[in-house]
């Protein structure tokens, strides 16, 4: 065995240089090394390299400490390596050879997976996926179940001292790592390195005050300033925009002079004029002074009420308008493009199967002060998919033999841990199709814990109030919205699910819509024969079976004919609390129209046709291929729909009083994306016999 020294790793080493710095290549291989023959100090000086072969040694570990940046290919076959932790200090490593280590178990590369983050090919094969679902999922279900073990059985001392946190700490470790139990036994040894390395972070985030503190007192007092300044400047904007709206007349006083009189020539009429020698008593005056203050007074309160009145009707107008102006004031038009492409609901997972269709995908949502959500569940064939949309993979997959998934809908329910601990919140799935039952699980937790049957008829829609997460509606192809409560869930996934109310439709429920504002009220559902309002709201002398309190028709009704119906409505979200977006394959643009002010005109409740308030028409595809999924994006005043052709419509709504309906000028979309960005990315046609799903959505 010859010794490392600099002039043998320049020997060694390319591209031919002078100096270890330069080196990129380095090829130690069959030298009989063992691990004290590898001098830290001097490797460390090869802060260039990139690509290192130590195979056909003799090496238990890795030199602890010894820091590489630049290394990215590692070649450790034919050793006798025990210690993978050894391998944490090479955080740059992208790929990694340990073929022939004969000690060397799956816990070993599941640590490997955790230790390097850049780590994509091991041993030859690509570990992308794997590693990820390691690193994320497999590590976040370990952390939940390592918080239950605190929450059930420990808890911070009242005074905290170097000697009670040491005893803490080794008391909870130990605790954790006998009681967390998660994967195949063939981990097991991971699990418990994972779980003690996750404790001790956890514990230290509960005792360690926050880093710096003082700076985090200003960012709060920065935030509150930020905070209170824009709304003070959304009052004063808008006192303006009313006072240019609904006075005009003062817009024209700032360019009068500047004398009281003239300024308010009002306020001057109601002022009685001094008396002068040439009038006569002031008592001969005053009946006729008083008559002319009264009607200039009765002149300006029926000004005042006119103005009044003036202002009422046009806060009215804009109520529909001013929510999707103030939510685009800070927000530019939006340029779609293709991010990751993904065939992930084929048989048997061919690449060839295009028969297989995507027929609905949901967000699972998230708290405001998290943001938006990166996951993303989509259902189609025999399969439910959760994706990570930044990572662009697959993290979960739930088959079910024999069953067609056609719709899916996310919700948060609490989930009971027994004893004092206080419930927890959740997020779980619900997916539907042609079997008429309703398959209920947390992903997060790899659980499909139950399902029920909702009908005896295939599902067409699922969709859960997003104010009461525990009631869901169902519509199935037997023409039946039901509301069920499926409750919440313990510990060991028991739960329990109760139908509330049956909504009976006239045809296939193809979209079911809660008002955001009422969800616990009205429902709306887009079917075959037209769109349909009902009242959902319990309690009371209320039956659990209605029929619809209304239906919503639209102007182009006219126009129908023994050839043509225009009733079919496949599309429908709501942009704000009151404007609601629909469409028809029929009628070749999508209708934005104004929920509160349709209601409003019937106030009797006797009259079960109302015709939409119609605000604006958006420009759309012309085809006859029906489920063209529409979409909303509220926040950022979005509308979006696909075509035939695969290509996505979008329409940023800035103004609904500039593109009135009444100008008879349909909104031209403001941007198309078109289907060859990616190869074979349109959506097939709905060509199957049989029921088909409630509307196909572009992922």
């Amino acid at each position: 065995m010859e010794k490392i020294t600099e002039r043998l790793l320049l020997e060694k080493g390319s591209p031919k240089t002078s100096k270890l710095k330069h080196i990129k290549t380095l090829n130690l291989s069959k030298m009989g090394l063992a691990l004290d023959d590898l001098p830290v100090a001097l490797l460390s000086r090869l802060t260039s390299l990139e690509r290192w072969d130590l195979s056909g040694n003799k090496l238990q570990a890795f030199p602890k400490g010894l820091e590489l940046p630049a290394l990215r290919y590692l070649d450790l076959s034919d050793n006798q390596v025990e210690d993978v932790t050894s391998l944490e200090s090479l955080r740059g490593l992208e790929e990694l050879k340990m073929d022939d280590n004969f000690y060397i178990t799956v816990s070993d590369n599941y640590k490997l997976y955790v230790l390097l983050p850049g780590l994509r090919i091991y041993n030859g094969r690509d570990v992308t996926t794997t590693a990820n679902h390691v690193r994320y999922v497999y590590s976040d279900n370990l952390r939940t179940r390592m918080i239950a073990v605190w929450e059930k059985s420990f808890s911070l001392p009242e005074t905290i001292s170097a000697e009670k946190m040491s005893s803490l700490e080794k008391n909870f470790v130990s605790a954790a790592r006998q009681q967390v139990k998660f994967g195949p036994n063939s981990v097991a040894d991971f699990t418990r390195w994972r779980v003690e390395i996750l404790a001790k972070e956890y514990l230290r985030s509960l005792t360690e005050p926050k880093e710096d503190s003082d700076d985090k007192d200003h960012s709060e007092t920065k935030e509150d300033a930020e905070v209170s300044t824009p709304s003070k400047r959304k009052q004063t904007q808008s006192a303006t925009d009313a006072a240019i709206r609904l006075t005009p007349r003062k817009k024209r006083r700032t360019d009068t002079p500047e004398s009281p009189a003239e300024s308010s020539p009002r306020k001057s009429r109601l002022q009685p004029k001094p008396p002068t020698d040439t009038r006569g008593p002031a008592r001969t005056e005053t009946p006729r002074r008083s008559a002319k203050v009264q009607r200039a007074r009765e002149e300006e309160q029926k000004e005042s009420a006119s103005r009044k009145d003036a202002k009422a009707a046009q806060l009215q107008r804009n109520s529909y308008v001013l929510p999707i102006v103030k939510a685009c004031m800070k927000t530019q038009p939006a340029s779609l493009k293709p991010l990751h492409v993904l065939q992930c609901h084929s048989k048997q997972d061919s690449s060839e199967d295009f028969s297989t269709q995507l027929w609905a995908c949901a967000f699972q949502p998230c708290p405001e002060s998290n943001g938006g959500s990166r996951l993303v569940a989509t259902c189609g064939g025999d399969s439910v998919c959760v994706i990570d949309c930044e990572a662009g993979m697959v993290m979960k997959k739930y088959k079910v033999p024999g069953e067609e998934f056609f719709s899916l809908a996310w919700s948060t329910v609490l989930m009971s841990r027994g004893g004092a601990a206080p419930s927890q919140p959740c997020s779980v799935l619900a997916a539907g199709g042609k079997r008429g039952l309703v398959k209920l699980i947390h992903p997060r937790n790899n659980v499909a814990y139950g399902e029920f049957r909702a009908s005896r008829k295939s599902l067409a829609v699922l969709r859960f109030n997003h104010r009461r997460g525990n009631f869901l509606f169902t519509g199935s192809y037997d023409n039946k919205i039901i509301m069920w409560d499926v409750g919440g869930v313990d510990s060991h996934y028991n739960y329990k699910v109760v139908q509330l109310l049956m909504l009976e439709a006239s045809a296939t429920p193809l979209h079911i819509c809660l008002p955001p504002a009422s969800p616990d009220t009205h429902l709306l559902t887009a079917c075959e024969d037209g769109l349909h309002c009902y009242d959902t709201q319990l309690g009371g002398n209320g039956t659990k079976k209605r029929s619809k309190e209304m239906e919503i028709t639209f102007p182009i009704y006219k126009k129908e004919s023994k050839q043509q119906n225009y009733h079919t409505i496949d599309g429908l979200s709501f942009l704000t609390d009151d404007v609601v977006a629909s469409k028809s394959h029929t009628h070749g643009s999508i209708y934005l129209w104004s929920w509160s002010r349709t209601r409003s005109q019937r106030p009797d409740k006797k009259n079960r046709s109302v015709c939409a308030v119609v605000l604006a028409e958006l420009q759309w595809a012309s085809t006859d291929i029906p489920y063209l999924a529409l979409n909303t994006c509220p926040g950022r005043a979005y509308v979006a729909c696909g075509d035939d052709e695969g290509q996505i419509w979008t329409y940023h709504i800035t103004d609904l009083q500039k593109n009135c309906y009444q100008s008879g000028r349909p909104i031209p979309p403001t941007e198309i994306t078109n289907k060859n960005t990616t190869e074979g990315a349109e959506m097939a046609d709905s060509n199957e016999e049989g029921p088909g799903p409630a509307g196909r959505s572009v992922c």
